[in-house]
């Protein structure tokens, strides 16, 4: 079965340039976990939500917070992107997903077309809750 059947087709992606306050509230608006990064519809990053926390003060909305904390705000999507993004095609095997997942430390794959535009997103959660299926059905 392809990768096609189980993707999520809602993804959210984001220009290199955009700040990390406004991924910041994208994360929080939208509940995802991964925000693709685009040029000209182009896949070519990922930012995860600990991507973010990773670059952003601690201090933020606190009360401990300073000038310094708040810069970190103004960083760009390119400075914290992972560029070496793992990707799979909708025609791949979910098979294919697993075998990325289980020899790479990631949680979710981009799925792009032949022009590596982005057209879904697989997460391990998403692997998971198709086996349940397989599993169930064969009871």
């Amino acid at each position: 079965m392809g990768v096609a059947n189980i993707m999520s087709k809602r993804v959210v992606s984001v220009h290199m340039d955009d700040s990390l306050q406004s991924l910041r509230e994208l994360f929080s608006a939208t509940g995802f976990h991964h925000l693709l990064v685009v040029h000209d519809n182009v896949l070519t990053g990922i930012i995860s939500d600990r991507d973010l926390l990773k670059a952003v003060s601690p201090f933020i909305d606190t009360i401990s917070e300073r000038m310094l904390d708040r810069v970190t705000l103004d960083k760009r999507a390119h400075q914290i992107m992972t560029r070496e993004v793992i990707t799979l095609t909708p025609q791949d095997s979910v098979f294919s997903a697993i075998e990325l997942f289980n020899n790479n430390k990631i949680s979710c794959i981009p799925i792009v077309d032949m022009h590596y535009h982005p057209v879904g997103i697989v997460s391990w959660r998403d692997v998971m809750k198709f086996m349940q299926k397989r599993v169930e059905a064969k009871r």
